[in-house]
């Protein structure tokens, strides 16, 4: 009885061992979060996919699986991730600030109180793309046209209402508008359906790129203007841009474009735990060079620049990091 009992001792003791030397991945829980991105042709998916790539090589370290969503855009993802149907989502920086301040898409829902800020990335300028047979060589002459001016929920849709409505143009009125998501606007540019499309992105991009050489002849039309400079003056969140020519050679334009911009802000929700904000945020900083390494609008980033363009409270996952580094 004393052998059995020893024997059993000592199997219970390798166990023990065993189960002590098993990496820590296979012990805790993983935990898997997502990031909503935005159209498959725009920047905020690969932005997304970026940060999963660099992330999940530590996933082992921090037990967490960061996946990606392509979504409606800003708008959703700031409501997906203020009902915890998302953890992260990527959010223009007008977006960010109008959820954190309660105005515009936010107005009856009011204040975002859980929105959380952790970083921005590249500058996304507001395109117009025109057909080279509409007519439509400046601004105003959007009016009577037949323009695509973004889907419901999309920041480019904000975007082009603003212009348009700082400029006098009424886009339920004086023109006929048309709610497509950008991933389609190339196409019905292309097709003939529409005279003009609005696109608010970072480039290069793939849907200005197919919009620009197909057989239909386009052109850039520039936003600017008295209006425009005004409505850059008023908001804190948009500033004067150009659209570099050099990557849409197909295009009738031969010199940068005039428009202004927004950043891509990266956002999170209050309740979201700090480790796991601050391991994400850790490995896009200290990562930096090979993240700008995945997209060519990421060559202008700086872990400076990173920091702009922020309405909502840094989460203090985040913040963490910051502090550690000296960038706060």
């Amino acid at each position: 009885m004393k052998k059995y009992f020893i024997f059993g001792l000592a199997v219970l003791f390798g166990t023990v061992l065993f189960m002590g030397s098993m990496p820590a991945d296979t012990q805790a829980k993983v935990t898997y979060v997502t990031i909503g991105t935005g159209g498959v042709t725009g920047i905020y998916y690969p932005t997304g996919g970026a940060i999963s790539k660099i992330v999940n090589k530590k996933r082992k370290q921090y037990n967490l699986r960061v996946t990606v969503e392509s979504t409606g855009g800003s708008v959703f993802n700031v409501n997906a991730v203020m009902a915890g149907d998302l953890e992260f989502g990527v959010v223009q920086s007008d977006r960010q600030y109008q959820a954190w301040n309660g105005i515009k898409d936010w107005k009856d829902k009011g204040k975002q109180k859980d929105l959380r800020a952790i970083c921005s990335f590249h500058p996304e300028s507001i395109v117009l793309v025109a057909g080279d047979d509409t007519g439509i060589e400046k601004f105003m002459d959007l009016k009577g046209k037949h323009v695509i001016i973004g889907n419901p929920g999309s920041g480019q849709r904000g975007n082009s209402i603003d212009a348009l409505t700082a400029c006098g143009i009424d886009w339920q009125k004086d023109m006929r508008a048309e709610g497509i998501k950008a991933a389609e606007s190339a196409k019905m540019l292309q097709d003939g359906r529409v005279d003009a499309f609005f696109y608010t992105v970072g480039h290069p991009n793939g849907s200005i790129k197919e919009a620009t050489a197909g057989k239909r002849k386009v052109h850039f039309v520039p936003v600017e203007g008295a209006c425009i400079d005004k409505l850059v003056a008023k908001w804190p969140y948009y500033a004067k841009a150009y659209i570099p020519v050099k990557f849409y050679p197909m295009a009738r334009n031969k010199k940068d474009v005039n428009t202004f911009a927004v950043k891509a802000t990266f956002v999170t929700s209050a309740k979201v735990p700090d480790d796991v904000v601050y391991a994400i945020t850790k490995e896009v900083f200290d990562n930096l060079e090979d993240f700008k390494k995945l997209h060519p609008a990421y060559g202008v980033l700086t872990k400076k620049n990173m920091l702009e363009a922020l309405s909502a409270p840094i989460h203090p996952g985040a913040m963490k990091y910051y502090k550690e580094v000296g960038l706060k």
